[in-house]
């Protein structure tokens, strides 16, 4: 019998899947369930929970930051039946199924939630202490920009840590987009006009 769970169709699939279920813009679709408006409209208009938390509403921002972070980590575990390939390559489709959505015309949010939930999944320690890193930046800083590059740059220093060399060619790649995703972000915090963490913006 063929082993279909390592064919190229069944990756595909994977990836199809995990692209599909990163897209579910889980911020817009509470926020509108709750009444609280378009999120494209509030504040700096992104559908991930750090804009949600300017609604004010900080259980829909909770929500959101669970959900998102769900997403990624839903499809990991659910791709490593397949194996260990599949499971990293879910990880990087719904990943990039956050960044760029089939159903809002592939303009997405910046992957944090996503990234951490993939992380989690793939790779607990790792995934937890780069949690861990994000919740001290934010504390410190109170921008939540500033403490996802530094959660994101520091998740290499936890591979090293705990030799999980099989991994390092995806984060490198999830950590350069979750940068790029970030240069509006990083102007603005070297000129000092990025906004604080739970600050209303109009």
């Amino acid at each position: 019998m063929p082993d279909f769970t390592s064919s190229p169709a069944m990756l595909l699939i994977v990836a199809l899947l995990s692209y599909l279920l990163g897209s579910v813009p889980f911020g817009l679709l509470i926020t509108r369930m709750m009444g609280l408006g378009d999120l494209r409209q509030i504040g700096s208009g992104n559908i991930g929970a750090t804009n949600v938390l300017r609604t004010g509403n900080k259980r829909a921002a909770a929500a959101t930051l669970f959900l998102d972070a769900a997403k990624g980590a839903v499809a990991v575990l659910v791709a490593r039946v397949l194996g260990e390939d599949a499971a990293q390559l879910a990880g990087l489709s719904s990943f990039l199924g956050h960044l760029f959505p089939v159903w809002l015309g592939f303009k997405g949010g910046k992957g944090v939630a996503t990234f951490l939930g993939t992380l989690l999944a793939l790779s607990w320690p790792v995934g937890l202490l780069t949690c861990a890193t994000w919740v001290v930046a934010a504390a410190l800083t109170r921008i939540s920009a500033l403490a996802a590059l530094v959660a994101a740059g520091l998740s290499m220093v936890w591979l090293m840590v705990f030799q999980e060399g099989q991994m390092i060619l995806l984060v490198v790649v999830l950590t350069l987009l979750v940068f790029i995703r970030h240069w509006a972000n990083m102007a603005r915090i070297k000129a000092g006009t990025e906004p604080r963490i739970g600050a209303k913006k109009a």
